[in-house]
């Protein structure tokens, strides 16, 4: 019998196409029993007839949304062993002229969010002394770069949380795993494209907006990792005994992680190259 039969995992953000989405898919993969979840089930339909899967209609930007969830898994399931808290939104544009609300949305969704989730889903862990929270951030929190800083800034956040987090919830009897993706195919490049044409005309970047646009479309490239890829290796690593604290997979993550190690000065010359500013 595979070890990894009966383990509850709850993720967030499974519509069709993105990561959380083929990270469901990876899970249930291995006989877990997923919980998936996005703010429509619609938008994960072609999971909806499959028994491998229990839909669900979650907002993290909602407590009560949060709340009802995880209370509806607990009463099907009895349990929870793994939340990945894998929503996000993208936010493109230039800091000095993003709207502020703009900004706001992107800190409630990728950091307020997932703290949610945590603050609801502990106090059951905790009973068990044992379960696993694996936050999804991203390379960009390790080399700041232009045109995306909203989102570079709340994805360092949520790292930086996620260190806390680790070494408060261990004695507790739980893991804090933080996956790093890099350049990732999914549709939070067509998301990130959607909020950039949403935004105000640039009055003082006029003149970058080809290169911003660009930014958004940054992991649509043809080299950048598939979803499904990356989600097998994320799988392997959360279901591992004892999982690593940290594991950064996809196009960018090596070169980001040098880039992180790098003087400022050198740094910058680098952005200023690659991102024409």
């Amino acid at each position: 019998m595979d070890s990894h039969n009966g383990q509850v995992v709850l993720i967030t953000g499974c519509t069709t196409g993105g990561i959380g989405h083929a990270l469901a898919r990876a899970f249930a993969a291995e006989k877990c029993l997923v919980v998936a979840t996005s703010r429509s089930r619609s938008s994960m339909a072609d999971l909806d007839h499959d028994q491998r899967f229990f839909l669900q209609e979650l907002d993290v930007l909602s407590d009560q949304s949060v709340h009802n969830v995880v209370s509806t898994v607990l009463e099907h399931f009895g349990h929870i062993d793994i939340v990945v808290n894998n929503a996000g939104v993208h936010c493109i544009g230039p800091l000095a002229e993003i709207p502020h609300s703009a900004i706001e949305h992107t800190f409630n969704t990728n950091v307020f969010g997932p703290m949610r989730l945590i603050q609801a889903v502990v106090p059951h862990m905790v009973l068990r002394k044992r379960g696993k929270i694996v936050n999804v951030g991203s390379v960009i929190a390790l080399c700041p770069a232009p045109w995306a800083g909203a989102y570079g800034a709340s994805k360092a956040a949520l790292h930086s949380l996620t260190d806390t987090l680790r070494l408060e919830l261990k004695p507790l009897g739980i893991d804090v795993i933080n996956i790093v993706p890099g350049a990732i195919k999914s549709n939070i490049g067509n998301s990130a494209l959607a909020g950039f044409n949403r935004m105000p005309e640039w009055k003082l970047y006029k003149q970058f907006e080809a290169v911003i646009r660009e930014r958004a479309q940054l992991s649509h490239s043809s080299k950048s990792t598939p979803a499904e890829e990356l989600a097998k290796k994320t799988v392997a690593v959360v279901l591992k005994k004892n999982p690593p604290s940290w594991f950064s997979y996809g196009r960018y993550s090596t070169v980001s992680a040098i880039i992180y190690h790098l003087p400022l000065f050198v740094r910058d010359f680098i952005f200023r190259k690659v991102m024409k500013c």
